[in-house]
């Protein structure tokens, strides 16, 4: 059954912070516009700061529609699921503010030794209501790891900002790809305006994230060779069976 609420309480709080993905749903003005719907995670993007504000740290994407929405009308609806334990959704509504990578805002949230490699805002909410309900049809799910492989292509890119030019002249870096990537949503709206811009720099930290894709490899690697290494002990107990039977039908046609 659906509740309402007009606050975070203490214990929905705590059951938040465990999750470890999230989706935020915004959409602009127009009623032909691009109602977007993006889903997020990695561990201690999200933050409770009372029971009405909450904030989440903005990674770099292809879009931009979250920022571009936000700055247009503020709308912004947060929803989080039990994939595990008893069943739960629980629905954020509020007004939300993005405040840019480059701004004093910015700084006020993250500092340059707590910022995830690639952030590009920070997203605040001012929440209003609290939706609950029951989550029935939301199937189970096992929880294995957190994705780093945009962690570890941010880290190349803030390196290149740091100073590493490419042929043409233009560092092929995080701004860069702001400015190529995040200046405007799919309707046209303003996305970052500030970040791509700013004269801030990016804090290099000595990071070195595996990337998924190379622990998929592994894990292949070894399952294909604990397949080769069955296979191998197959082979050589089909080859001794059938030499064993060859040794018993030549003896039994040789005392005929």
């Amino acid at each position: 059954m659906v509740q309402y609420f007009d606050e975070i309480s203490l214990s929905l709080g705590k059951w938040i912070e465990q999750q470890q993905v999230f989706w935020v749903a915004t959409a602009p003005l127009t009623g032909d516009g691009h109602v977007n719907v993006s889903p997020k995670g990695g561990e201690g993007m999200f933050h409770i700061v009372n029971s009405r504000t909450v904030w989440y740290e903005d990674l770099t994407g292809s879009g931009v529609e979250t920022v571009s929405h936000l700055r247009e009308n503020g709308r912004i609806t947060i929803l989080f699921n039990a994939f595990e334990g008893p069943p739960r959704i629980v629905r954020l509504y509020g007004r939300g503010t993005a405040y840019e990578f480059g701004t004093p805002e910015y700084n006020n949230y993250i500092s340059p030794e707590s910022r995830k490699p690639g952030t590009r805002a920070v997203i605040v909410v001012d929440v209003h209501k609290v939706g609950t309900s029951c989550g029935y049809a939301v199937p189970f799910f096992d929880f294995k790891s957190h994705r780093t492989r945009l962690l570890a292509w941010a880290v190349k890119k803030e390196e290149a900002d740091a100073g590493n030019a490419s042929e043409s002249g233009l560092v092929d870096g995080l701004k860069r790809y702001w400015n190529t990537k995040n200046i405007k949503s799919l309707d046209g709206l303003t996305g970052l305006d500030v970040a791509p811009y700013t004269s801030e720099t990016f804090a290099v930290k000595n990071i070195t994230y595996k990337a998924d894709n190379e622990s998929t490899r592994n894990r292949n690697r070894n399952r294909f060779s604990s397949l080769s290494g069955l296979c191998g002990v197959n082979l050589l107990v089909g080859f001794s069976v059938g030499v064993l039977v060859a040794s018993i039908f030549s003896r039994s046609h040789g005392g005929v």
